[in-house]
């Protein structure tokens, strides 16, 4: 409220030292602004009772700590004794591509609707749940490129996982986690580690946490490593045998997860895709809820990945060198033959029939004596000592359903062993 002077007989305002505080009145056509937003709480709260005093979030901008925050806490404590919210969360305020404030005689506004008709809905929603709300947000059209990238990037995770489950029955052919392929168990431990991040960021607000973790899960674990390296059991072992099943075990558990992750963010995405993931446990992905983590992880197994990553991490850049070669072309067309001391020896011996699936090649030998023309590599991990790798031409021909070679074409067979299984 404002107290104004006035001159006796007069409509005329004078100022307080004219009026010498003699002819004071209160004004009664402008109410305060701080007075109105810090009495905003009680009026809510008297008619919506059920919404509770105190409110779980007071939202505004970084400006309001002493404004409407602290205006609503003086008034909310005075008259009730207590706060009026739990929590309070502060934004800094969006600039353009450079940091400036934006503004209309710089020219440097966008419009909402613009974006939307330029990107689409999902990509501005996905701007705001990636940006760091705690500074000023950045926003210009090379901004919403990359978050276009990143959209892309999990809308193809997605397509690819349910393209993969076009005849899963999750009733009647999900694999129990105990009995999946060592790798599918490495990937839902690695997801499950996701989850456990995603909920914890989306519990303390840190909504761009949720938007970079679950981009890098696409990225690095599933799109780099777990698709890469499973896709041809998904695509030409035995359509109902262990080793496919338990790969389409693990994508289900991947697309229901990430899917729920989401559906907070993009959210028209989420329910689009959720429409058809075969036996889902909900009619909408907004009825389901978020995934729990488990925490639980079996450390052995993760050791064992890491190791046979960083041999993975080695091999892949002497099959770079044997392309530039021109030895090969496809890593399939390549046989690798590798050396390592006694102790790594051993440990290569007990997983060589993985490492041909792992490396995405058609041979892995493991010789006791490095050849003459291995190049010896150190792997990444601290005290893995010295791997030897020799790239040559696989032995046999190429198999004309899976590509990979083998000497029983090369001998006359129509296919190779592992596809004339599949096909029996």
């Amino acid at each position: 409220m404002r107290l104004s002077a006035r001159g006796p007989g007069s409509g005329t305002r004078r100022r307080w030292s004219d009026s010498r505080g003699t002819a004071l009145r209160k004004e009664t056509d402008i109410l305060d602004v701080w007075f109105d937003s810090a009495c905003a709480f009680a009026a809510v709260s008297e008619k919506y009772p059920d919404m509770g005093v105190p409110g779980d979030l007071y939202l505004e901008g970084s400006d309001q700590h002493r404004g409407w925050f602290q205006s609503s806490l003086l008034v909310s404590v005075a008259t009730r004794n207590h706060a009026p919210y739990r929590s309070v969360l502060t934004a800094g305020f969006v600039v353009d591509g450079e940091g400036k404030k934006m503004s209309k005689s710089l020219g440097n506004t966008v419009k909402p609707e613009k974006l939307i008709q330029q990107h689409g809905a999902e990509i501005v929603r996905l701007w705001v749940a990636a940006s760091d709300y705690r500074d000023d947000v950045r926003l210009s059209e090379g901004i919403l490129r990359n978050l276009a990238e990143g959209y892309r990037k999990i809308r193809n995770t997605l397509r690819y996982a349910l393209s993969n489950l076009h005849d899963f029955d999750p009733a009647k052919d999900a694999i129990p986690e105990s009995a999946l392929l060592p790798l599918d168990r490495w990937v839902l431990a690695r997801l499950d580690d996701v989850v456990g991040r995603v909920r914890r960021a989306y519990n303390e607000y840190e909504f761009h946490l949720v938007y970079h973790a679950l981009v890098d899960f696409c990225g690095s674990d599933l799109s780099a490593v777990h698709f890469d390296v499973s896709k041809d059991r998904l695509y030409t072992w035995k359509a109902t045998g262990h080793a496919r099943r338990s790969g389409q075990t693990a994508l289900h558990r991947i697309l229901l997860d990430i899917t729920r992750l989401l559906a907070p963010v993009t959210s028209f995405t989420a329910e689009e895709v959720w429409e058809y993931i075969p036996g889902r446990p909900a009619p909408s992905v907004f009825l389901a809820g978020l995934p729990e983590a488990t925490g639980q992880r079996d450390a052995a197994l993760m050791e064992t990945f890491d190791r046979l990553f960083s041999v993975r991490s080695a091999v892949q850049q002497q099959l770079e060198a044997a392309r530039r070669d021109k030895l090969i072309g496809s890593s399939l067309e390549a046989k690798v033959v590798l050396h390592a001391d006694a102790e790594r020896h051993e440990f290569l011996a007990r997983h060589l029939a993985e490492l041909p699936t792992l490396l995405i090649v058609s041979q892995v030998a493991l010789e006791s004596r490095p050849t003459e023309r291995m190049v010896r590599t150190s792997v990444a991990l601290p005290g893995a000592g010295h791997l030897g790798v020799e790239v040559l031409r696989a032995d046999g021909a190429k198999c004309p359903r899976c590509w990979t070679y083998a000497p029983e074409v090369a001998a006359g067979a129509d296919v190779c062993p592992k596809c004339q299984e599949a096909l029996s």
